[in-house]
């Protein structure tokens, strides 16, 4: 027999205690994107996958090529292939058990362990590195897509824009926090006697320390807001995952704007993502760029996107979450045409970070505001598992994209150029996308 049962001490929606719980999250994991994916992970990687690579920059892969410089944005496309297997699955329990809390803890320890283990990346261990990444790569999407499902829990629909840029603006903070610390380790590596591997691997595992700490006050302060539904006799979670996995994608098809806008932001995000993720890897092997330089860089993009999803959350506000998003998109294409031709100095590469970092700020704080005002009621982390696909350090169609035009035309200019592709055709499915019928669909069924 099916039954429910209400937790009468759940906090009111729009509850601040229950907000910065949630967003404090943000602030944990936002150091996994910061210091792994978008700083240490990529030159180091690659730079022991060059020294293990052939005459030709190859590596082999049960007898595939793989160019060196290739290896990083492969693995990004591997887990996120992964990903979509089994989180459309794990998030459609977790909407009929009501156990997002559980399932966000769980993928945040698997996570976290991952990242630690980064500690014993060294030389001859690439595939070794892949490997954990690829495994915390996972994990990190699976957690998000918990924590992006508790926004329409813990705020109501005109609340969301403002309460999705404080998580964003928390996560920028928490994660460039981290990176200055690692900035000032890593340039004391020597006074303390310390290789720059050995930084390296120290900083990395920092990340996974970071992550596991601060996210206790999100598993101390957010409480599930649901009752529990309780399986009828015989039944399983697993045949119940199965049966709204089936249902989810029914009910998206009878949502078309949301499944619009749904195409639309996998496009365009996973050209956010892919350009995060090769950034550090395009300054250090095409402008020669050090280490600390790119910590730098990277430290101001967390400062300015905090600025720049306030700052876009005030447009929203008035224009509209979906005008500010299509004037984000617009400068991203300038920015990918900007790379591709005409940057080839440090100085340069510090203009072209300060205008992406300002426009990612609002491109992705204001993207998962206006989803969730797009989705059903009690459906939340269901439809969040499709978006995840294409959330932080989770996209694969670009990174796959980049890493084969990289290879096939031995740039990494061409590889960013091709990014193009997915900014414009994302522009142009989002315009044709209806707000206002999106929302409305959505509150009927």
């Amino acid at each position: 027999m099916q039954a429910t049962s209400e937790r009468k001490d759940a906090p009111a929606q729009n509850d601040k205690r229950t907000i910065f719980g949630w967003a404090m999250y943000d602030w944990a994991v936002s150091a996994f994107s910061t210091t792994v994916v978008t700083v240490f992970l990529g030159p180091y990687l690659t730079a022991l996958a060059k020294a293990a690579s052939d005459s030709n920059g190859l590596l082999y892969a049960v007898g595939i090529p793989i160019k060196y410089d290739s290896l990083f944005a492969y693995c990004t496309s591997i887990s996120v292939l992964l990903q979509a297997f089994f989180l459309p699955l794990l998030s459609a329990i977790a909407d009929y058990s009501k156990r997002r809390k559980q399932f966000l803890l769980f993928f945040t320890l698997i996570g976290s362990t991952a990242t630690i283990a980064l500690i014993g990346l060294d030389d001859g261990r690439h595939w070794f590195g892949a490997g954990a990444y690829i495994i915390a790569n996972i994990a990190f999407g699976a957690a998000m897509v918990f924590y992006n499902a508790f926004l329409p829990d813990i705020a109501t629909k005109e609340q969301h824009d403002r309460v999705s840029s404080f998580g964003w603006g928390l996560g920028y903070l928490g994660g460039g926090l981290l990176l200055l610390l690692n900035l000032i380790f890593f340039t004391l590596r020597d006074s303390l006697g310390l290789t720059t591997s050995d930084a390296v691997r120290i900083c990395l595992a920092s990340a996974g320390v970071w992550w596991l700490g601060f996210s206790m006050f999100t598993f101390a302060m957010v409480r599930s807001r649901y009752a529990v539904q309780l399986l009828k006799q015989g039944e399983t979670y697993l045949d119940i995952g199965f049966k709204e996995l089936a249902r989810t994608f029914r009910d998206i098809k009878r949502l078309p704007e949301t499944l619009k806008y749904l195409v639309a932001y996998l496009l365009y995000n996973d050209g956010v993502q892919t350009i995060l993720v090769v950034a550090t890897i395009f300054g250090s092997e095409e402008l020669k760029m050090e280490s600390s330089s790119l910590i730098q860089v990277i430290l101001m993009v967390q400062i300015v996107a905090f600025i720049g999803s306030t700052v876009f959350g005030n447009i929203a506000a008035r224009f509209g979450a979906k005008q500010a998003v299509v004037s984000c998109l617009v400068i991203w294409c300038a920015v990918t045409i900007y790379a591709w031709y005409f940057l080839s100095s440090t100085l340069e590469f510090w203009g072209m970070a300060s205008v992406v970092a300002l426009v990612m700020g609002g491109t992705q704080a204001l993207s998962r505001s206006l989803f969730s005002v797009m989705i059903p009621e009690g459906k939340e982390a269901a439809f969040f598992a499709f978006y995840e696909l294409s959330e932080r350090g989770t996209s694969w169609v670009g990174p796959f994209l980049f890493g084969i035009i990289n290879q096939l035309f031995s740039g990494l200019r061409y590889g960013i150029l091709s990014l193009i592709v997915l900014f414009v055709s994302g522009l142009v499915v989002l315009l044709f996308v209806n707000v206002e019928k999106a929302k409305s669909q959505a509150e009927a069924m």
